[in-house]
This record gives structure tokens, sequence and C-alpha cells, in this order.
């Protein structure tokens, strides 16, 4: 088994190692209803099936894939759905990134941000975050694309 097969298996305890998270969760497809919050033990966590970000760029040309992920946060006071309530539980959505707004350290928002201006928004004492692959490697026909305003453009 080559490196980037591998399970992944990361820990965030603060905003840098949240941020390589982000990284790795980019581009992930999931559904609403696929998402949690269990507020009795202060847990939010989310089934994914994130892009193997890894093979992607080790320049193996056409040869992009998916893995089937969870992504679990906890000491989560409170969650929040921001621009999401029309979306249909059973639609895919797209998770383009993850970042921390700090309040009263180690306290703040933890924010999961989507394509289309979708947000959830987690508030948690501090960051305590786990993102690990559960099962499968799959092939999948292309590698996201992001759309980047031109470099003159005022927009």
């Amino acid at each position: 088994m080559s490196l980037s097969e591998q399970p992944l298996k990361l820990m965030a305890l603060d905003e840098e190692d949240l941020s390589i998270i982000s990284a790795h969760c980019q581009d992930a497809i999931l559904r609403l209803d696929e998402i949690a919050y269990l507020k009795s033990t202060r847990r939010f966590a989310l089934i994914m099936n994130r892009f193997d970000w890894e093979t992607a760029h080790e320049g193996r040309e056409k040869q992009y894939r998916r893995r089937r992920a969870a992504l679990r946060f906890e000491c989560v006071e409170q969650a929040t759905r921001l621009n999401l309530p029309a979306i249909e539980s059973k639609k895919p959505i797209s998770l383009l990134a993850i970042h921390f707004e700090p309040a009263a350290l180690p306290a703040g928002s933890i924010h999961l941000l989507f394509a289309g201006g979708g947000e959830i928004k987690l508030q948690v004492e501090c960051i305590e975050a786990e993102l690990r692959d559960l099962g499968a490697i799959w092939e999948t026909g292309s590698r996201p694309d992001h759309q980047l305003p031109d470099e003159g453009s005022t927009d």
C-alpha cells in the first residue's frame, strides 16, 4: 500500500491544525442528512466524500480519487445553519473551507463554508477536531476546478 493509499487521520487542537484539516476537506461532497449535532455530548459530526488532494498533487495524469471520511468537532456549544435552509437534505453540497474566528481564547467560532454561500457556524469552547478516512478509495473523472476572477477585474 503506497503512502497516498494510507487512511488519513488528523487531529486539530489549534487554528494552524484546523487549516490543515480544511485543506484536506476542500471540495468534499456531502448531504445535509449526513450532518449531526448532538447537543447532549456537545459533538458535531459529518460524513463526506473527500477529494484526495494528496494523489492529485502527486502528478499522476488524470488519476483523481475520492475517499469516504468523517469529520467531528468536540466542545460545541451551538451549531447554526446559515443560508442553507432551501437546500434539500439529499442534495449534494460542496465544502470549500473551514476557518476559526477567535473570541475569548480558546473559545470562538468555527465556520464551515460551502459552495453557493452556505455556512454552518459552530460556537466552540476550544478547537478540538478530527478528520478520519473511513474506507474505500474510488476514482473520479475530474478534479475540482475553481474559477477565479481575472486579475484585472475590479469585482
